[in-house]
């Protein structure tokens, strides 16, 4: 496992720790590609039943890394540096888009079920990641935005894809359009979570006893449920997922975005001119 990832295991649960405490787990290029590769192999050993995301120190997820995309989004160009001619980096950035998208698609597609543990912030990619798990359980001080629309980005790694249909249309609408920081008892409230456990020590007990639950059950009948339910949600969630790259890979190069970015630097509130 990376340094930004920790895993730990209790008989056949399987805890995936985000582990950039010192960045409140904003999600950085390597961990966009190291998530999906450690989804994969737990995925792949016989003996882990379920899965458990979770996120060391202050914070589950801050999102991306803007520090670390910022310069590339400002230039105009892919995510990752490439592409030399305008349509070029278009392709580039499309492709760097798909590519995030099955970082948090990959929980989603695992055949094992997965639970995040949600406490402190949960924002942007965060949501992106908790929305492609199975259940999601949260801590008192949790807090969620999908901070995308703050700071003039579609979001387009599965947010506006599987948020609806966690939460119904009217909440998903209300998040995705005002970006809005809201509380754990909120977001219990309107279901994006299941259950609200008083600090971070009450949500690792609990969702430990749930997933001790669910993993004592047959592997081929929760597995076989899992598929089962997400069979057609998945051909949907693919064809906006695909849509979403396309838009996004023509559209998000904005002088709104530059903006965004220049004030996150600067650390000054943006002005954006709808252009």
């Amino acid at each position: 496992m990376s340094s930004h990832l920790a895993t730990e295991r209790d008989g056949s649960v399987a805890w995936l720790w985000l582990d950039r405490p010192d960045k409140l787990n904003a999600l950085h290029r390597p961990l966009w590609a190291e998530i999906p590769q450690a989804v994969a192999a737990l995925d792949a050993d016989p003996d882990v039943r379920v899965l458990v995301l979770a996120g060391r120190g202050r914070a589950f997820c801050a999102g991306i890394d803007l520090a670390d995309h910022g310069a590339s989004m400002v230039a105009g160009g892919s995510l990752s540096g490439r592409g030399e001619s305008p349509v070029g980096q278009r392709r580039e950035l499309y492709e760097d888009i798909r590519r995030y998208q099955r970082t948090a698609s990959c929980f989603a597609d695992t055949n094992k079920p997965v639970i995040a543990a949600v406490h402190g912030a949960c924002l942007g990619a965060g949501i992106d990641l908790i929305t492609a798990c199975d259940l999601r359980l949260a801590s008192a001080d949790a807090s969620f935005s999908v901070r995308e629309t703050r700071i003039a980005m579609v979001a387009d790694v599965g947010t506006l894809q599987r948020l609806p249909r966690v939460v119904g249309d009217a909440h998903a609408r209300d998040l995705i359009l005002t970006g809005r920081d809201i509380d754990a008892q909120r977001a219990y409230a309107i279901g994006l979570i299941g259950e609200v456990l008083p600090d971070a020590a009450a949500l690792y007990t609990r969702v430990q006893a749930l997933a001790r639950e669910i993993a004592a059950l047959s592997p081929l009948a929760v597995q076989g449920a899992k598929q089962v339910l997400g069979q057609a949600l998945r051909r949907e969630v693919e064809q906006g997922l695909d849509y979403v790259a396309l838009w996004n890979a023509a559209f998000l190069a904005s002088d709104d975005l530059g903006e965004a970015m220049r004030a996150f630097m600067e650390r000054r509130p943006p002005a954006f001119r709808g252009r």
